[in-house]
């Protein structure tokens, strides 16, 4: 099925960016689709790539460009510890090993085979475990880990040392890595040994190094939440296909942070808790364009 749509701005833009700002690909995508025939605009087949759409215009993506986009996974993976996030050196387990048909829960618009490339959005260390997106959607890629992007990260994490309300206050704000000042960060106490770490920032080895510069040691850390979306039920070693809904709010939430609207991102989550996979069991259909 193809897919329309029209551009209602106030002065003509390049396709390819327009393109990316709908959220239906990134611009080497578009550019891509360009190439091959897939778009056209106002019925005429585009094949330029700095083509420029005029307001009141109207451009089709067609059936084979729209399938091709459909099938682009995000596999949403409940990593284990042992298991390394990006590019593995000797010795090391990659987690995209993990994304195979017998881990999977639900279905999924397809499963990785040998030309598929999916990408880590963010890292989680190979001592720690939790929430990771593997993807080959250029889109995501950039609301997840893009220079704009402010989604909020949050981390439940078991410690060694006294927990004092003055190592609290030290991590929430107060903090300098590498000679340079941490953002505010918002940590809970849990109870005896347990806090919880919400980010907006990823430096490397961020939490552990935190904890370590006010006297506590992290024998534990669990991602279980990226901006709206929650780990939740998502047994550990296994993986599921992202839905069209997830995506569509995980790219939302991160525009509106970029924004200033961070606070809404978070609310976002709320509102969207048990909408995910309460069970991590079904994946639901490829997104719709």
């Amino acid at each position: 099925m193809s897919d329309t749509h029209t551009y209602e701005g106030d002065e003509p833009i390049r396709l390819n960016k327009w393109m990316a700002s709908l959220g239906l690909c990134s611009r080497r995508e578009a550019e891509s689709l360009i190439e091959k025939g897939e778009v056209s605009v106002n019925g005429e087949q585009v094949s330029s790539p700095g083509h420029k759409i005029s307001p009141g215009e109207t451009m089709t993506l067609g059936r084979a460009g729209a399938k091709q986009l459909d099938e682009q996974l995000t596999a949403v993976l409940h990593k284990p510890v042992g298991y390394v996030s990006s590019q593995p050196e000797a010795g090391q387990t990659p987690a995209v090993r993990l994304v195979t048909k017998s881990n999977l829960v639900g279905k999924a618009p397809k499963v990785p085979g040998r030309s598929t490339q999916l990408a880590p959005l963010g890292r989680l260390d190979m001592d720690s475990r939790g929430l990771l997106l593997l993807s080959e959607d250029g889109v995501l890629a950039k609301a997840v880990i893009g220079p704009l992007s402010g989604l909020e990260k949050e981390y439940l994490v078991t410690v060694k040392g006294q927990v004092t309300p003055q190592a609290v206050s030290q991590l929430r704000n107060g903090l300098s890595l590498d000679g340079r000042r941490l953002k505010p960060a918002k940590v809970d106490q849990l109870g005896a040994g347990r806090l919880r770490f919400r980010l907006r920032e990823g430096r490397n080895r961020q939490i552990r190094r935190m904890c370590e510069l006010v006297g506590l040691v992290v024998v534990d850390l669990h991602r279980v939440r990226i901006g709206p979306l929650e780990l939740g039920d998502l047994p550990e070693g296994k993986w599921r296909a992202l839905t069209s809904e997830e995506r569509a709010s995980l790219v939302s939430s991160a525009k509106a942070a970029a924004s200033g609207g961070a606070s809404g991102a978070r609310s976002a989550s709320a509102r969207s808790r048990g909408k995910g996979r309460p069970k991590g069991a079904r994946a639901g259909p490829p997104r719709k364009r």
